[in-house]
């Protein structure tokens, strides 16, 4: 049995829900987890599951272990992280080339994409306080810190904690590169064949499609595991993050990727000469 791990977040449990809950006759069995991305990213590092869910910023360190499957991953336009604050008193939003050196800033992990790409684009040297992804909204709103990098479900929530956004680092990527912006992944690992990659592979895009068609058999899965969110929230949630690229990859998204790994090299974020394998 395939132990696979992956978030609890809807476009993931959407993609998968098919074929971990036994809709798909002769997939492979399954073993699931369901954890936070950046406590995935960890425990890829331990190499402690076949099949795991993860972020590209992620990656570079997990090679030696790890191929990346073409479908189940997250990439697209105009789904980038953002970095989010309080207004300023005259109620306008500050713009990222406000903050000073070491600015305080809520990350959802140190080997995210998003903390990644805010290194790029900042280009400073930022204070950072890890926390999961969905306690960085309300450690803005008390002022804890001064600003917050949001993922998942909170880019569509922190305007309702009187937050306002400071930076789309999607748009970001997408103006400095022009390609989709590679969030994660899904890896399989390295002592798993080709062969069997490849059913791994045609079982999650069997598993999209079934959701496709006959989302009301999958969406209560969705909804047991979404963060407290209203199902409007949850729909425009996989209306953004499930989308072309979930079912494969693509050249456009490798050559994102490929990009993507290239410039946190330049950068010194990463070792020199990293680039991925795809199966």
């Amino acid at each position: 049995m395939i132990g696979f791990a992956y978030s609890p977040c809807p476009n993931d449990t959407y993609i998968f829900a098919a074929w971990t809950r036994g809709m798909l006759p002769g997939a492979p069995p399954v073993r699931v987890v369901l954890d936070d991305v950046e406590a995935l990213n960890e425990a890829a590092r331990a190499a402690r599951f076949e099949l795991t869910k993860v972020s590209y910023g992620a990656i570079p360190y997990l090679l030696g272990e790890y191929r990346i499957l073409r479908a189940g991953g997250a990439l697209g336009r105009g789904c980038g992280p953002l970095v989010v604050s309080k207004p300023r008193d005259d109620g306008s939003a500050p713009a990222l080339a406000d903050f000073k050196r070491h600015v305080r800033v809520a990350i959802p992990g140190a080997m995210t994409t998003a903390f990644l790409l805010l290194r790029l684009a900042f280009g400073r040297p930022i204070d950072v306080v890890p926390m999961r992804f969905d306690r960085i909204v309300d450690a803005v709103a008390r002022g804890a810190v001064d600003a917050g990098l949001i993922i998942h479900e909170s880019r569509f929530t922190y305007r309702a904690s009187g937050l306002c956004e400071v930076a789309d680092l999607g748009s970001w990527w997408e103006a400095e590169t022009g390609h989709p912006i590679p969030l994660g992944a899904i890896l399989v690992r390295r002592d798993v064949s080709d062969a069997d990659a490849n059913e791994i592979n045609a079982a999650i895009q069997r598993s999209l499609q079934f959701a496709r068609t006959d989302e009301p058999k999958i969406i209560d899965y969705v909804r047991e595991h979404a963060f407290e969110m209203s199902d409007d929230v949850m729909h425009a949630h996989i209306g953004l993050y499930v989308n072309e690229y979930s079912a494969d990859v693509g050249a456009s998204g490798e050559a994102a990727v490929k990009d993507f790994f290239a410039r946190i090299a330049a950068a010194g974020f990463v070792p020199a000469g990293t680039a991925p394998e795809f199966v």
